[in-house]
């Protein structure tokens, strides 16, 4: 397999899917917030976390990827 190739679907791979996780995360907690207005706060606060934990696997794709691409 070429090295810009596996580059290529590491990024695409990596990318895709923690935007999804965000997506879906993000919505399922303002229908959370629209159901239950009281709990709003707490409710943003782990979506915030939760979307900090998804991105964070973005970042370590993106190293996988710049690892692959010079070593």
């Amino acid at each position: 397999m070429d090295k810009n190739f596996a580059v290529a679907l590491t990024i695409a791979i990596g990318s895709v899917m923690p935007a999804l996780a965000i997506g879906m995360l993000a919505s399922k907690a303002l229908e959370a917030m629209g159901r239950n207005p009281e709990a709003a706060g707490s409710i943003q606060t782990a979506m915030i976390l939760a979307i900090a934990f998804a991105e964070a696997i973005a970042i370590y794709a993106l190293v996988v990827a710049l690892i692959i691409k010079f070593v």
